[in-house]
């Protein structure tokens, strides 16, 4: 089976220039479509660049090839973004987020408003409210969260000593692997219990798919990472074995541009540094 060479990121949460350390990584390694699991905006201080690249990834027709790929590569297949719990929150509510959290959102809104700085992209709203919350391949499933609650739920590493949650998700698996992100913690959890944690850029690791070997990954964040490493985290994936990638890139101007915007709390930055 031919499957095209996919760059899955996640969880952006407006940090533009780990974004576009990820995609420029990527297409040197040959990605050749990327599909975004949701959480683009929230956080952090440069929602409309962030989001402006990923719609040019998903887009038919919007993509910009030199912005994407200045030295000159092969054609993207169109990708595809996610609605994860931020965007879903944009149009809902914000009762459940933190208050640090819903400051942030609260002004990415007003952000939002103003419009895309490339005319030629769709409204943003537009853009956010067509979102799906899980979309299939012919190889793969993918989610914000988890099979079982695409939007909101959690996947840690310590689930995987949770069999019954674990079983409830697999159960609902469309795929023999589902790709998730919205914890930040990057992981592979098998459907027979083991538990895989990568510490650095690894791969490629085989899934070992099948019939009764269904697997998660979780692809960790690109904007935010949670799991006591600053470094963003992505993976590459090739129908068969996936590979972890942990980038450092400018925490310095991410955080500045954080602490510039008197709306956002200074918090949101110095947790980059530590990657919590």
């Amino acid at each position: 089976m031919s499957y095209p060479l996919t760059a899955l990121i996640s969880d952006l949460h407006a940090n533009e220039p780990a974004l576009a350390t990820a995609l420029a990584d990527a297409r040197q390694r040959g990605a050749e479509r990327f599909v975004c699991l949701g959480d683009v905006i929230g956080y952090g201080a440069r929602p409309r660049q962030t989001l402006e690249l990923v719609m040019q990834l998903c887009v038919p027709g919007a993509r910009d090839p030199g912005a994407l790929d200045p030295a000159g590569g092969a054609a993207l297949a169109d990708g595809l973004c996610l609605l994860g719990n931020h965007e879903h929150a944009l149009f809902n509510t914000t009762e459940d987020f933190n208050p640090k959290a819903r400051q942030a959102l609260e002004w990415t809104r007003e952000e939002l408003v103003r419009g895309p700085l490339n005319p030629g992209l769709p409204d943003y709203f537009e853009f956010l409210e067509a979102l799906e919350p899980t979309r299939c391949d012919e190889r793969a499933q993918f989610a914000h969260g988890s099979p079982r609650d695409p939007i909101k739920e959690y996947l840690l590493p310590r689930d995987a000593q949770v069999p019954a949650k674990m079983a409830a998700n697999f159960a609902k698996m469309k795929r023999e692997v589902c790709f998730v992100g919205h914890s930040h913690v990057p992981a592979v959890y098998f459907q027979d219990g083991r538990l895989y944690r990568p510490k650095d850029s690894e791969g490629p690791y085989d899934l070992e798919l099948g019939a009764d070997r269904r697997v998660i990954v979780n692809v960790g964040s690109v904007g935010q990472p949670r799991d006591g490493d600053p470094r963003l985290s992505y993976v590459m994936f090739d129908g068969q074995c996936v590979t972890f990638v942990r980038l450092a890139y400018d925490h310095a101007a991410a955080a500045d541009a954080i602490r510039a915007v008197p709306a956002l709390p200074d918090f949101l930055a110095e947790r980059l540094y530590a990657g919590r």
